[in-house]
């Protein structure tokens, strides 16, 4: 059974930090990009970062570039998010996905999620 699992998120405020985590199984994790989306309330869900679990190449949304950073332990089978500089426009429920998209050619913008962890909500006060 294919799991991901997102744990961290939480309440902080305006320029603040969070960790989130994503724990996978039942798949093979080398076989799949992993990335975060994030869906804030009344919008669609977008891609925010993603990363190449085979060579570690990372790629961000505009919007948290230089602020977020994504980083994988293959052994672990384990993605994680650091955000720093939190917004109040960062509120949103964050999911970890496992992706078959080329990166490469769909960036963070155009992923999509093969597989889907349940959400974790992070909000951000001013």
């Amino acid at each position: 059974e294919v799991q991901l699992v997102e744990s961290g998120g939480g309440l902080v405020q305006a320029g603040g930090s969070l960790r989130l985590s994503c724990a996978a199984s039942g798949f093979t994790f080398d076989d799949y990009e992993m990335g975060w989306f994030r869906q804030a309330p009344g919008k669609e869900r977008e891609g925010v970062s993603a990363i190449d679990t085979s060579d570690g190449t990372t790629y961000y949304a505009d919007s948290v570039k230089g602020r977020f950073t994504i980083s994988s332990d293959n052994a672990k089978n384990m993605v994680y998010l650091q955000m720093n500089s939190l917004k109040p426009e960062d509120t949103a429920v964050y999911y970890c996905a496992a992706t078959l998209s080329d990166l490469k050619l769909s960036g963070v913008a155009n992923m999509w999620g093969d597989y889907w962890g349940q959400g974790t909500q992070v909000t951000v006060s001013s």
